[in-house]
Protein backbone atom coordinates (compact mmCIF):
# COMPACT_ATOMS: atom_id res chain seq x y z
CA UNK A 1 0.00 0.00 0.00
CA UNK A 2 0.99 3.63 -0.40
CA UNK A 3 1.71 5.48 2.81
CA UNK A 4 0.05 8.83 3.45
CA UNK A 5 0.31 11.70 6.00
CA UNK A 6 -0.21 10.14 9.43
CA UNK A 7 -1.78 11.67 12.51
CA UNK A 8 -1.85 10.02 15.92
CA UNK A 9 -4.02 9.98 19.01
CA UNK A 10 -2.43 12.26 21.62
CA UNK A 11 -0.99 10.49 24.67
CA UNK A 12 -2.03 12.78 27.51
CA UNK A 13 -0.01 12.96 30.72
CA UNK A 14 -1.14 14.36 34.06
CA UNK A 15 1.61 16.28 35.82
CA UNK A 16 1.73 18.03 39.18
CA UNK A 17 2.59 21.24 37.30
CA UNK A 18 0.04 20.81 34.46
CA UNK A 19 -3.08 22.84 33.63
CA UNK A 20 -5.84 23.17 31.04
CA UNK A 21 -4.20 25.07 28.16
CA UNK A 22 -3.67 21.92 26.10
CA UNK A 23 -7.46 22.02 25.73
CA UNK A 24 -8.11 25.76 25.62
CA UNK A 25 -5.12 26.63 23.40
CA UNK A 26 -4.63 23.43 21.36
CA UNK A 27 -7.96 21.59 21.49
CA UNK A 28 -6.63 18.41 23.09
CA UNK A 29 -9.24 16.12 24.74
CA UNK A 30 -7.80 16.39 28.25
CA UNK A 31 -9.68 14.78 31.14
CA UNK A 32 -8.21 16.68 34.09
CA UNK A 33 -7.11 20.16 35.14
CA UNK A 34 -3.50 19.05 35.67
CA UNK A 35 -2.69 17.78 32.17
CA UNK A 36 0.90 18.79 31.48
CA UNK A 37 1.90 16.94 28.32
CA UNK A 38 0.47 15.75 25.01
CA UNK A 39 2.82 13.22 23.44
CA UNK A 40 2.13 13.62 19.75
CA UNK A 41 4.52 11.11 18.25
CA UNK A 42 6.22 8.49 20.39
CA UNK A 43 7.69 4.99 20.44
CA UNK A 44 8.75 5.17 24.09
CA UNK A 45 8.02 1.79 25.67
CA UNK A 46 4.51 1.84 27.13
CA UNK A 47 3.64 5.02 25.24
CA UNK A 48 3.58 4.07 21.56
CA UNK A 49 1.50 6.34 19.33
CA UNK A 50 -1.61 4.94 17.61
CA UNK A 51 -2.62 6.15 14.13
CA UNK A 52 -5.82 8.22 14.13
CA UNK A 53 -6.56 8.62 10.40
CA UNK A 54 -6.95 6.68 7.15
CA UNK A 55 -6.58 3.01 6.27
CA UNK A 56 -4.00 2.40 9.00
CA UNK A 57 -6.16 3.85 11.79
CA UNK A 58 -5.77 1.86 14.99
CA UNK A 59 -2.32 0.51 14.14
CA UNK A 60 0.71 1.57 16.15
CA UNK A 61 3.64 3.57 14.85
CA UNK A 62 5.88 0.62 15.72
CA UNK A 63 3.78 -1.75 13.58
CA UNK A 64 4.02 0.54 10.56
CA UNK A 65 7.78 1.02 10.99
CA UNK A 66 8.23 -2.75 11.12
CA UNK A 67 6.13 -3.20 7.97
CA UNK A 68 7.54 -0.26 5.95
CA UNK A 69 10.90 0.77 7.48
CA UNK A 70 12.48 2.44 4.44
CA UNK A 71 9.22 3.93 3.20
CA UNK A 72 8.31 5.51 6.52
CA UNK A 73 11.61 6.33 8.18
CA UNK A 74 13.69 7.00 5.07
CA UNK A 75 16.76 5.21 3.78
CA UNK A 76 19.32 7.22 5.79
CA UNK A 77 17.32 7.14 9.02
CA UNK A 78 16.72 3.38 8.70
CA UNK A 79 20.40 2.81 7.98
CA UNK A 80 21.39 4.81 11.08
CA UNK A 81 18.74 3.80 13.61
CA UNK A 82 17.27 0.54 12.30
CA UNK A 83 13.58 0.24 13.13
CA UNK A 84 13.80 2.63 16.08
CA UNK A 85 11.92 5.91 15.72
CA UNK A 86 14.59 8.33 16.91
CA UNK A 87 12.52 11.37 17.97
CA UNK A 88 9.74 12.24 20.41
CA UNK A 89 7.33 15.15 19.85
CA UNK A 90 5.31 16.83 22.59
CA UNK A 91 3.24 19.84 23.55
CA UNK A 92 3.55 20.99 27.16
CA UNK A 93 1.39 23.22 29.38
CA UNK A 94 3.19 24.52 32.46
CA UNK A 95 0.66 26.00 34.90
CA UNK A 96 3.43 25.87 37.50
CA UNK A 97 7.22 25.68 37.25
CA UNK A 98 8.58 22.32 36.17
CA UNK A 99 11.29 20.73 38.26
CA UNK A 100 14.88 21.77 37.68
CA UNK A 101 16.41 18.88 35.76
CA UNK A 102 19.12 17.62 33.45
CA UNK A 103 19.39 14.89 30.81
CA UNK A 104 22.39 12.59 30.27
CA UNK A 105 24.24 12.31 26.97
CA UNK A 106 24.11 9.25 24.71
CA UNK A 107 27.14 7.58 26.29
CA UNK A 108 25.91 7.92 29.87
CA UNK A 109 22.30 7.07 29.00
CA UNK A 110 23.41 3.94 27.12
CA UNK A 111 25.63 2.81 30.00
CA UNK A 112 23.07 3.39 32.75
CA UNK A 113 19.69 2.96 31.08
CA UNK A 114 20.31 1.35 27.65
CA UNK A 115 18.67 4.44 26.19
CA UNK A 116 19.40 7.37 23.93
CA UNK A 117 20.41 10.60 25.61
CA UNK A 118 18.02 13.53 25.46
CA UNK A 119 19.03 16.49 23.32
CA UNK A 120 15.93 18.67 22.90
CA UNK A 121 14.58 22.01 21.72
CA UNK A 122 11.70 24.19 22.89
CA UNK A 123 9.55 26.43 20.72
CA UNK A 124 7.54 28.83 22.91
CA UNK A 125 3.96 28.83 21.59
CA UNK A 126 2.33 30.98 24.28
CA UNK A 127 3.78 32.90 27.19
CA UNK A 128 2.02 34.68 30.04
CA UNK A 129 3.43 38.05 31.05
CA UNK A 130 6.79 37.72 32.83
CA UNK A 131 7.01 33.98 32.07
CA UNK A 132 10.54 32.64 32.19
CA UNK A 133 12.69 29.55 31.82
CA UNK A 134 15.80 28.37 33.61
CA UNK A 135 18.62 27.37 31.29
CA UNK A 136 22.16 26.68 32.49
CA UNK A 137 24.32 28.60 34.96
CA UNK A 138 24.71 32.39 35.20
CA UNK A 139 28.48 31.93 35.17
CA UNK A 140 30.79 28.94 34.77
CA UNK A 141 30.41 26.79 37.86
CA UNK A 142 31.58 23.42 39.20
CA UNK A 143 30.25 20.40 41.06
CA UNK A 144 31.31 21.70 44.49
CA UNK A 145 29.52 25.06 44.09
CA UNK A 146 26.48 23.35 42.65
CA UNK A 147 26.16 20.86 45.55
CA UNK A 148 26.65 23.58 48.16
CA UNK A 149 23.86 25.69 46.68
CA UNK A 150 21.61 22.66 46.26
CA UNK A 151 22.04 21.70 49.91
CA UNK A 152 21.47 25.30 51.03
CA UNK A 153 18.35 25.59 48.83
CA UNK A 154 19.98 28.50 46.99
CA UNK A 155 20.38 26.73 43.65
CA UNK A 156 18.25 29.34 41.88
CA UNK A 157 20.81 32.04 42.72
CA UNK A 158 23.45 30.48 40.43
CA UNK A 159 21.14 29.41 37.58
CA UNK A 160 20.26 31.63 34.60
CA UNK A 161 16.61 32.72 34.47
CA UNK A 162 15.45 34.10 31.10
CA UNK A 163 12.19 35.90 30.30
CA UNK A 164 10.59 34.49 27.16
CA UNK A 165 7.87 35.28 24.65
CA UNK A 166 5.99 33.53 21.88
CA UNK A 167 8.28 32.42 19.06
CA UNK A 168 11.43 32.08 21.17
CA UNK A 169 13.47 28.92 20.57
CA UNK A 170 15.92 27.26 22.95
CA UNK A 171 18.23 24.39 22.01
CA UNK A 172 19.17 22.28 25.03
CA UNK A 173 22.15 20.05 24.62
CA UNK A 174 22.51 17.16 27.04
CA UNK A 175 23.99 18.26 30.35
CA UNK A 176 22.22 21.63 30.36
CA UNK A 177 20.40 22.25 33.66
CA UNK A 178 16.95 23.58 32.78
CA UNK A 179 13.32 24.11 33.74
CA UNK A 180 10.23 25.39 31.94
CA UNK A 181 8.62 28.13 34.02
CA UNK A 182 4.97 28.71 34.87
CA UNK A 183 2.66 30.23 32.25
CA UNK A 184 4.13 28.63 29.13
CA UNK A 185 2.86 26.41 26.33
CA UNK A 186 5.78 24.76 24.55
CA UNK A 187 6.34 22.54 21.52
CA UNK A 188 9.17 20.16 22.34
CA UNK A 189 11.28 18.10 19.95
CA UNK A 190 13.73 15.62 21.47
CA UNK A 191 15.56 12.37 21.08
CA UNK A 192 13.46 9.30 21.90
CA UNK A 193 14.23 9.10 25.59
CA UNK A 194 12.37 9.49 28.85
CA UNK A 195 15.52 9.73 30.99
CA UNK A 196 15.38 12.77 33.28
CA UNK A 197 17.43 13.51 36.38
CA UNK A 198 15.39 15.74 38.69
CA UNK A 199 17.61 18.08 40.74
CA UNK A 200 15.15 20.25 42.64
CA UNK A 201 11.35 20.35 42.76
CA UNK A 202 10.68 23.42 44.94
CA UNK A 203 9.77 21.06 47.84
CA UNK A 204 6.37 20.36 46.27
CA UNK A 205 4.12 17.52 47.38
CA UNK A 206 1.44 15.66 45.42
CA UNK A 207 -2.18 15.01 46.43
CA UNK A 208 -0.95 12.28 48.81
CA UNK A 209 1.53 14.64 50.45
CA UNK A 210 4.55 12.94 48.85
CA UNK A 211 7.52 14.69 47.29
CA UNK A 212 8.76 13.53 43.88
CA UNK A 213 11.98 11.54 43.64
CA UNK A 214 15.21 13.48 43.11
CA UNK A 215 18.27 12.13 41.29
CA UNK A 216 21.01 14.30 42.76
CA UNK A 217 23.83 11.72 42.68
CA UNK A 218 23.06 10.50 39.16
CA UNK A 219 23.11 14.07 37.90
CA UNK A 220 26.56 15.02 39.19
CA UNK A 221 28.53 13.69 36.23
CA UNK A 222 25.77 14.44 33.71
CA UNK A 223 25.78 18.22 34.24
CA UNK A 224 27.58 20.72 32.04
CA UNK A 225 28.75 23.28 34.63
CA UNK A 226 29.77 25.87 32.02
CA UNK A 227 27.54 28.74 30.95
CA UNK A 228 25.58 27.99 27.76
CA UNK A 229 23.95 30.03 25.01
CA UNK A 230 20.76 28.09 24.41
CA UNK A 231 18.60 30.69 22.66
CA UNK A 232 18.45 30.42 18.87
CA UNK A 233 17.79 33.43 16.66
CA UNK A 234 16.33 32.69 13.23
CA UNK A 235 14.87 34.27 10.11
CA UNK A 236 11.10 34.43 9.57
CA UNK A 237 10.80 34.83 5.80
CA UNK A 238 7.26 33.99 4.65
CA UNK A 239 6.59 30.82 2.64
CA UNK A 240 10.10 29.53 3.21
CA UNK A 241 11.75 26.93 5.46
CA UNK A 242 13.87 29.09 7.78
CA UNK A 243 16.64 27.19 9.60
CA UNK A 244 16.29 27.19 13.39
CA UNK A 245 18.19 24.18 14.78
CA UNK A 246 20.51 21.92 12.79
CA UNK A 247 22.17 19.23 14.91
CA UNK A 248 23.25 15.61 14.70
CA UNK A 249 19.89 14.42 16.03
CA UNK A 250 17.38 16.56 14.13
CA UNK A 251 16.91 19.60 11.91
CA UNK A 252 14.09 22.05 12.67
CA UNK A 253 12.91 24.80 10.33
CA UNK A 254 10.29 27.49 10.91
CA UNK A 255 7.75 28.16 8.14
CA UNK A 256 5.67 31.38 8.42
CA UNK A 257 3.07 30.27 5.89
CA UNK A 258 1.06 33.00 4.16
CA UNK A 259 0.16 31.39 0.86
CA UNK A 260 1.83 28.26 -0.49
CA UNK A 261 5.13 26.41 -0.40
CA UNK A 262 6.22 23.55 -2.65
CA UNK A 263 8.30 20.94 -0.80
CA UNK A 264 10.47 18.27 -2.44
CA UNK A 265 11.95 15.36 -0.46
CA UNK A 266 14.78 12.94 -1.30
CA UNK A 267 13.56 9.86 0.59
CA UNK A 268 16.34 9.97 3.19
CA UNK A 269 14.12 10.95 6.14
CA UNK A 270 10.56 11.27 7.33
CA UNK A 271 9.30 14.82 7.95
CA UNK A 272 7.11 16.03 10.80
CA UNK A 273 5.04 19.22 10.75
CA UNK A 274 3.79 20.81 13.99
CA UNK A 275 1.25 23.60 13.59
CA UNK A 276 1.91 26.22 16.27
CA UNK A 277 -0.54 28.87 15.02
CA UNK A 278 -3.27 29.20 12.40
CA UNK A 279 -4.33 26.50 9.92
CA UNK A 280 -2.95 25.02 6.71
CA UNK A 281 -3.33 22.20 4.21
CA UNK A 282 -0.96 19.66 2.73
CA UNK A 283 -1.76 18.59 -0.83
CA UNK A 284 -0.26 15.37 -2.20
CA UNK A 285 -1.20 14.11 -5.67
CA UNK A 286 -4.41 16.17 -5.63
CA UNK A 287 -5.50 14.98 -2.17
CA UNK A 288 -5.84 17.81 0.36
CA UNK A 289 -5.31 17.23 4.10
CA UNK A 290 -6.34 19.90 6.65
CA UNK A 291 -4.44 20.84 9.84
CA UNK A 292 -4.85 23.44 12.58
CA UNK A 293 -3.00 24.80 15.61
CA UNK A 294 -1.96 21.92 17.88
CA UNK A 295 -1.90 19.31 15.10
CA UNK A 296 1.17 17.18 14.37
CA UNK A 297 1.53 15.19 11.14
CA UNK A 298 4.13 12.63 10.06
CA UNK A 299 4.99 12.63 6.35
CA UNK A 300 6.53 9.28 5.35
CA UNK A 301 9.85 9.48 3.54
CA UNK A 302 8.36 7.78 0.48
CA UNK A 303 6.27 10.87 -0.35
CA UNK A 304 8.55 12.94 -2.63
CA UNK A 305 6.48 16.08 -3.26
CA UNK A 306 3.88 18.06 -1.33
CA UNK A 307 2.35 21.52 -1.27
CA UNK A 308 1.71 23.48 1.93
CA UNK A 309 -0.97 26.16 1.75
CA UNK A 310 -2.63 28.44 4.30
CA UNK A 311 -1.93 31.03 6.96
CA UNK A 312 -0.03 29.39 9.78
CA UNK A 313 3.16 29.06 11.77
CA UNK A 314 4.64 25.60 11.20
CA UNK A 315 7.67 23.74 12.53
CA UNK A 316 9.28 21.37 10.01
CA UNK A 317 11.44 18.59 11.46
CA UNK A 318 13.56 15.89 9.81
CA UNK A 319 16.93 14.15 10.16
CA UNK A 320 19.84 14.83 7.83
Amino acid sequence: MKLYPLQFNPILKERIWGGTKLKTELGKPIASEITGESWELSTVEGDVSIIANGELKGKSLTEIINAFPNELLGTEVYSRFGKQFPLLFKYLDAREDLSIQVHPNDELAKKRHNSFGKTEMWYIMQADENARIIVGFKENSNAKEYVENLNNKTLLTILDSVHVQSGDVFFLETGTVHAIGAGLVVAEIQQTSDITYRLYDFDRVDAQGKTRELHVDLALDAINYNRVEAKRNYEKTENKSNAVVDCHYFTTNFIPLNGSLEVTKNGNSFTVYMCTEGAFTIEINGIVNHYKKGDTVLIPASIPELNLNGKASVLEIYIK
